[in-house]
Parts: C-alpha cells; structure tokens; sequence
C-alpha cells in the first residue's frame, strides 16, 4: 500500500473538481459535495455554547429552546442540507432538534429549535449536534 502525503488538494481540470471513485469502481462522486461545510456540538441550557465546531462563528440564544448558529465561511444559497441531533436531558425525555421554519435558514446562519417529545414544548438541552451540507460560496 502507498501513502500519499499532501497539505493541499487541487483539481486537475479545475481547482474544485477533484472525483473520487466508489468502492466497486462503479461510481464517482465529488469528493467536495460529500464534505460536511459547518459542523458543531453545543449547549443550550444556561449559557450557550460549542463544545467543538467547525467554520462556526458564533451561537446565539434566542430564547429556550432557540440557538443561532452563525457560520464564519458563507453557503452560496439557503437550500442547503442540514442535519440536528438533540440528547436527553436529565429528568429522562426524548427529545427532536429542528429549523425554525425557512425564515430560520440564511446562507449565514440557521436557526434551529428544540422540543420535548412527550409535551411538543420547546426545550433547552445540554448536549446538541448540527451539520450542514452544501455548496461554500
């Protein structure tokens, strides 16, 4: 086996062009349309907060259950993808992380809302994931 050592990657035909073959040979994809652009862990309750995140600029609380993550690199439009995942609080309780509707969505933040299962009320958590997924302007 070879070992390619690189600290950056460039297309040949054009700097963001760069296919990667599937397993079976049979497929391609671009390697850049399969990388997460803005990832981050958070808090919600008390003062919120990233545990780890990548190109987040900040995090803003709009109230319970509210955060705004804010991304430091721009999407080049609103249509991006977007993936939560919200924990379980202490007390027991499931909870669903969502977008706050499509005025939620900017192609430099997201606003994403909290809910506790069993009552459908907006909560505040302490441990909550988000990714996006899209085009970088």
């Amino acid at each position: 086996m070879s070992t390619i050592l690189v600290d950056n990657l460039t297309g040949k035909t054009s700097a963001g062009s760069i296919t990667v073959t599937s397993e079976g040979g049979a497929a391609t994809q671009s390697l850049q349309q399969g990388l997460a652009k803005v990832w981050g862990a958070f808090e919600q309750s008390g003062t919120q907060t990233f545990y780890d995140s990548f190109n987040m600029a900040s995090i803003t609380d709009l109230g319970t259950g509210l955060s705004q993550l804010t991304m430091s690199s721009i999407m080049s439009n609103a249509n991006y993808a977007s993936v939560g995942c919200s924990g379980e609080q202490s007390g027991g309780g499931n909870r669903v992380m969502g977008v706050r509707g499509s005025a939620g969505l900017t192609t430099s933040s997201i606003v994403f809302a909290n809910y506790a299962l069993s009552t459908g009320s907006i909560s505040d958590d302490t441990r909550l994931s988000a990714s996006l997924l899209g085009d970088l302007a």
